[in-house]
């Protein structure tokens, strides 16, 4: 696989064709990129909501100013965040760490007050951004893996965060959605897909020290 052959292919798609669709097992490995990815501390405070309902999706088009990739596409990816990370999450992340790696909890006390003091070090709101920025980070696996994959998607952000919110009933499990991919093919339709990439030259990017 010749992965900058695959990225220079990858392009955020502004059509797609209705009448394709994700396997499962594609489905799956988008999920399971997401999953599998890094955040700070190995965290995760965040939740992935996979939407393919299309009532779900004509709603949540509205509250996307009616992008047509919303509900033309496969699936939509929306990321989730939690709008605190307290420290009983901190608690429930060091208990499931010490299970999977079959350590005890006094074992993690360094690694849980490390995290502990970190975040007590935050205001709410950056809290909140900490916590978005790791949603991101995973986003950049999603669309990596996808392109990998000869799979389309298209990274979102233009959408009213909070009709999202009330769609999902993301408000009274204290998570805020913050961003969103459609994931699925190309509509041969989508002529921006077939223009060359415009990006900085090298020289203009890149600084080696």
């Amino acid at each position: 696989m010749d992965i900058l052959k695959q990225l220079n292919w990858r392009y955020a798609i502004k059509k797609f064709d209705k009448s394709k669709k994700l396997s499962k097992e594609q489905l799956d490995l988008l999920i399971e990129a997401v999953r599998m990815a890094p955040t700070s501390y190995g965290v995760q405070p965040f939740e992935l909501y996979v939407i393919e309902d299309s009532s779900v999706r004509e709603k949540l088009s509205k509250s996307a100013y009616g992008q047509p990739q919303v509900t033309e596409a496969s699936q939509v990816f929306v990321f989730a965040v939690k709008k605190d990370v307290t420290v009983a999450d901190i608690e429930e992340y060091v208990a499931r760490t010490a299970k999977v790696q079959g350590v005890s909890v006094g074992d993690l006390k360094g690694f849980r007050d490390m995290m502990v003091g970190s975040l007590d070090g935050k205001s709410p709101e950056e809290r909140f951004n900490w916590a978005a920025r790791q949603a991101y980070i995973t986003l950049g696996f999603l669309l990596t893996t996808a392109a990998i994959e000869g799979i389309d998607a298209c990274p979102m952000e233009g959408f009213d965060n909070s009709g999202f919110d009330e769609i999902l009933g993301l408000k009274d499990k204290g998570l805020h959605a913050v961003v969103m991919a459609t994931v699925g093919f190309r509509s041969d339709e989508d002529d921006y897909s077939k223009r060359p990439k415009v990006r900085k030259e090298l020289k203009d990017f890149v600084t080696k020290v």
